[in-house]
């Protein structure tokens, strides 16, 4: 449905046995912009009957990112209240109640999609969709509005396939969410120490490493340093340090003049064996294999 003089536009969406085989779905999306004094939801009579209760409390068997770009408003879920504003994400979770809606004084404008499926409940499992965290800010962000657009013209048109294509922009957006959320939890300092780490790093690239030192160098503890580390890349600095290895020893395999033995030895690995499993475990295959692939 969609109504211009509004600006609103959303769909309740069908799927097939072969959709639900990629175990990701988009159950429905849309865009509403809300006008000050306006009833919550507007146009109620378009939307199935559970829907309409958004303002009142309702419990979904589907999951929705609810994003507002304009104006104020109020959500609740599990006991706990948030003030809605311009660059807020709020998170459904299937079985938990809920309701929001927008200062009826104010309105607002918002853009939401609903999606299911074995995936996301295996992201769910793993912290990405997390039902501690229903409530996200992340400011006004262009790709994350780009990503509603492009999902909402898939399920406009329904083209061949739209399904599979709309759940996996879906991926995307949870991706963004995430991305942004965690950019703007870290302060400038955090960024700037993460920077210089990996500088320091780069600089003992073929040697080796002692995660103390380096933090002692930035005036913070072990702890901290791993902490702001992880949150900032999503691995500590020792992980990082053997990936960035890893992808120093492709290029020196890939030049083809220096042996496994003497990559390992030039990137600080004392032993060629050690090296080599960590090197199958990184890539999937061993770097003699490697070198191999790469001149086939």
């Amino acid at each position: 449905m969609e109504n211009p003089v509004q600006h609103t536009f959303f769909r309740y969406l069908t799927y097939s046995d072969e959709d639900e085989q990629w175990e990701m779905v988009c159950t429905d999306a849309g865009y509403t912009e809300v006008p000050p004094y306006t009833i919550y939801p507007p146009n109620k009579e378009g939307h199935p009957r559970i829907f309409q209760r958004v303002a009142v409390g309702r419990t979904l068997n589907e999951y929705q990112i609810i994003y507002i770009t304009k104006g104020e408003g109020v959500f609740e879920t599990s006991g706990r209240h948030y003030d809605v504003k311009p660059g807020s994400i709020i998170m459904v979770f299937p079985g938990v109640r809920h309701f929001y809606k927008p200062v009826y004084e104010i309105g607002w404008m918002e853009y939401w999609v609903g999606f299911k499926g074995g995936h996301f409940e295996l992201l769910r499992e793993r912290g990405f969709l997390n039902p501690q965290e229903p409530f996200i800010e992340i400011g006004l962000q262009n790709n994350v509005l780009d990503l509603y657009n492009e999902i909402i013209a898939e399920v406009r048109d329904q083209k061949p396939l739209y399904q599979i294509v709309a759940s996996s922009k879906i991926l995307a957006l949870i991706a963004e969410i995430n991305a942004c959320a965690r950019r703007r939890a870290q302060a400038s300092h955090a960024a700037q120490v993460v920077e210089a780490a990996k500088c320091m790093m780069v600089e003992k690239i073929y040697g080796d490493i002692d995660i103390n030192s380096i933090a002692t160098a930035l005036g913070i503890s072990a702890s901290r340093l791993n902490d702001i580390f992880k949150t900032y890349t999503s691995m500590t600095p020792y992980q990082y340090y053997i990936h960035i290895k890893i992808h120093a020893a492709k290029s020196l395999l890939e030049q083809g003049d220096l042996s496994v033995k003497e990559v390992a030895y030039r990137l600080g690995f004392e032993d060629q064996y050690h090296f080599s499993r960590l090197f199958k475990k990184k890539t999937g295959i061993a770097p003699s294999q490697w070198r191999a692939f790469m001149y086939e």
